[in-house]
């Protein structure tokens, strides 16, 4: 019974924990971890509240421990993507769907542990101050001061999210085709003039060591790119944290994950996934 109740709960847990830690592993090793605390607990009043609590202060102790290696790390860091064949959405509210973009997620990088906490259980999950207190250990005055300063921040860099229903998959698939046909004209027209392209290879795998700007940069990295690729190398459209994407294979290997940002009816950013070790689940391709 302890589990059957607990699974009620695993999607809220999961959705805060992977926005919390842009990962998909460390998310699902603080849900279960705090599974197993709930089993060893007492009678608890509230296994949501209680689950809730665990899993926050887990995760901000969690970023408080891995800041230094952020800040050691090899080349733009980009969260472990989400891709839907590989697994469900982390919960179904189509109102936080812009929430899991890797967008969103990197503006969520400006702020501290104590500042995300609060700003996602607040702003992303609905909860009142006086519950965001008793989660994070605060005051309740605290919480909207701490609120109030994560908001501005997040509200400075937030992307907007203004593509009619079905752009998205329209720029990126004529992307895929502009890339394979050589097509730079075509590139061109579909980025916007200060997009950005962030490539995560975590020091392990050859990446650009800083993001790349311009539509005309970005058009002849993908070119350089296509031109170097062999038969063996396919790409395959799927769905990563919600926005339009590719998953790009060499042979029975995953080789990259593709994300988009759409804004103004252009490609405004895109995202490159090459690091291993953030790629591991996604060994078998997308069914």
């Amino acid at each position: 019974m302890a589990h059957e109740s607990f699974e009620q709960h695993r999607a809220h847990l999961f959705g805060l924990a992977y926005r919390m830690l842009g990962s998909v592993a460390d998310a699902e090793d603080v849900v279960q971890d705090a599974f197993l605390r709930w089993q060893r607990a007492d009678a608890v009043a509230s296994p949501r509240a209680f689950l809730t609590t665990v899993v926050t202060r887990l995760c901000i102790d969690h970023l408080r421990s891995a800041r230094v290696q952020r800040e050691a790390y090899v080349g733009p860091w980009l969260p472990e993507p989400l891709v839907a064949s590989d697994r469900p959405p982390p919960d179904a509210d189509v109102e936080r769907a812009d929430t899991l973009s890797m967008a969103f997620l990197l503006v969520l990088e400006r702020l501290s542990p104590v500042e995300r906490a609060v700003f996602l259980l607040h702003d992303v999950f609905d909860y009142d101050f006086a519950e965001v207190a008793r989660l994070v250990g605060k005051t309740t005055a605290n919480c909207r001061q701490i609120a109030h300063r994560a908001r501005k921040r997040v509200q400075a860099g937030r992307p907007r999210f203004e593509a009619s229903p079905g752009e998205p998959a329209r720029l990126a698939d004529r992307f895929a085709r502009a890339v394979q046909a050589g097509d730079l004209a075509g590139l061109l027209e579909l980025l916007a003039e200060d997009a950005v392209l962030y490539t995560d290879g975590g020091g392990q795998v050859t990446a650009a060591l800083k993001p790349i700007r311009t539509a005309s940069h970005i058009a002849r990295f993908f070119l350089n790119l296509a031109r170097k690729a062999g038969p063996d190398v396919r790409v395959h459209p799927v769905r990563v944290n919600g926005q339009p994407g590719f998953l790009v294979t060499r042979g029975d290997a995953v080789e990259n994950i593709l994300g988009f940002h759409v804004e103004g009816g252009r490609i405004r950013q895109v995202f490159v996934m090459r690091n291993p070790e953030k790629l591991r689940r996604l060994s078998a391709l997308p069914g």
